[in-house]
C-alpha cells in the first residue's frame, strides 16, 4: 500500500514549488496523495486531465514521439519536473522500478505560483485565513489575477481585545472583514431579544451583506476572545472582490440556464416566495444563506434573485466567495416584470 501523503521536503525539491514557504509547503503535504506504480507500469495510462505528474521515488524511463528517451530519477535533476509536460510529446512511459507519484491539479499550482509572487512571503497572508482551502474554493479561488497582488496590498491587520464589538446591527458598511485569528459572534435583535446567529472563526468572512447589498449592518460581530483581523474598505472591496465574483444574468439568460439544469434561489421572505415565487424556485431566505453552504449541491448552477436585486446580490456573493456556481438575476424580479410589459 502507498504512503498517504508526500512530505514537505519532497515537495521543495520540486520545481513548481521550490519557492514556496516551510508553512505552505506542510500545508501542501497534508492534501498530497501519493500513488504507487509497480515495476513495468506506465503511469501515463492514468493521468488524470488538468494535472501535473511527478515522480517523488523511482526510476521511469520516457520515450519521446519522434525518437529518444529520457530516465527520470524521482526528487533530482529532471525528475524535480513534472514527466507529462516536457519539451517534447511523451508517447509513453515504464516505471524501472517501483514509482511513487504525485499528481497536482494544474489549477492548484497556478493558485500557489499567483499567492507566491503577490504576497512574497508575508507571514499574514499564509495564514490559515488564506488556507489552500480557501485559496482553491474560497471567494479568493474566483480572483482574476491581476487583483489578488492589489488586494494582499490593500489588506490591513487589525488586533482586537475580547469584548470588542466590531460592526454592530444599524450602522453604515465600511469594511469587509477576514478572521485570521480568534473567534466572534454574531447575533440579532429579533422581537426585542438578542439571538445569537453564528460564531466565526479563522478563515471564515464577514461584513460582506452591508456593502453589496447597500444596506445598514443586519447584525452585530462581538469578539469572544482576543483575536486578529484582516480588512479592506468598502472602495477596494466593491473593485477587487464585489464586482470579480457577481455576475449578473439577464432574466432571459437565466431561464434558458434554468432550463438546461440550474436552480432558481429565492432569497426573500417565505411570506413573498408564496406570493410569487418563480416555477421551480426553492426559498433560501437571505438570514439562512450560511445555513445552506451544506445542503446545496456544488455541482449545480444557482441563479438568485429577490425583488430588486439588493438582497440577492448579497445572497450571490455569500455563495460565491464559498465556490458556488451562482448567477445574479439582473434588477431582480421588477425588471424582469418591467421589461415584459
Amino acid at each position: 500500500m502507498p504512503r498517504a501523503h508526500a512530505t514537505a521536503e519532497e515537495l521543495a525539491a520540486l520545481a513548481p514549488l521550490a519557492g514556496l514557504s516551510s508553512a505552505r509547503l506542510a500545508e501542501l503535504a497534508q492534501l498530497a496523495g501519493v500513488e504507487r506504480v509497480p515495476r513495468g507500469g506506465d503511469p501515463l495510462q492514468s493521468q488524470k486531465p488538468g494535472s501535473s505528474l511527478f515522480v517523488l521515488q523511482g526510476e521511469l524511463l520516457l520515450a519521446f514521439q519522434g525518437g529518444g528517451t529520457l530516465v527520470l530519477v524521482g526528487g533530482a535533476g529532471d525528475g524535480c519536473f513534472p514527466l507529462n509536460r516536457q519539451r517534447q510529446p511523451v508517447q509513453r512511459a515504464k516505471a524501472i522500478t517501483d514509482v511513487e507519484l504525485l499528481s497536482l491539479e494544474d489549477a492548484l499550482l497556478d493558485t500557489l505560483a499567483t499567492w507566491d509572487h503577490a504576497v512574497k512571503s508575508d507571514a499574514r497572508f499564509v495564514a490559515s485565513a488564506f488556507s489552500l482551502g480557501s485559496l482553491m474554493q474560497g471567494a479568493f479561488a474566483q480572483l482574476p489575477c491581476a487583483h489578488i497582488e492589489q488586494l494582499v496590498r490593500r489588506f490591513e491587520p487589525v488586533h482586537v481585545p475580547k469584548g470588542a464589538v466590531i460592526i454592530r446591527e444599524g450602522d453604515d458598511g465600511d469594511y469587509y472583514y477576514i478572521v485570521g485569528s480568534g473567534r466572534f459572534q454574531v447575533e440579532r435583535l429579533v422581537g426585542g431579544a438578542r439571538v445569537i446567529l453564528a460564531e466565526l472563526k479563522t478563515g471564515e468572512a464577514f461584513g460582506e451583506e452591508a456593502l453589496v447589498s447597500e444596506a445598514k449592518r443586519n447584525a452585530t460581530v462581538t469578539a469572544l476572545t482576543d483575536g486578529d483581523l484582516m480588512r479592506i474598505g468598502r472602495t477596494d472591496f466593491d473593485e477587487l472582490l464585489r464586482e470579480p465574483l457577481l455576475k449578473q444574468i439577464t432574466f432571459a439568460a437565466a431561464a434558458e440556464k434554468v432550463r438546461s439544469g440550474a436552480l432558481w434561489i429565492d432569497v426573500r421572505y417565505p411570506s413573498e416566495y408564496q406570493y410569487d415565487k418563480l416555477p421551480g424556485a426553492i426559498n433560501v431566505p437571505l438570514a439562512e444563506v450560511r445555513n445552506m453552504f451544506a445542503v446545496l449541491d456544488r455541482k449545480r448552477e444557482y441563479v438568485a434573485y429577490c425583488q430588486s436585486g439588493r438582497r440577492s446580490a448579497a445572497a450571490a456573493f455569500l455563495f460565491a466567495q464559498r465556490g458556488f456556481r451562482v448567477w445574479l438575476l439582473e434588477g431582480g424580479l421588477k425588471q424582469a416584470a418591467e421589461r415584459a410589459s
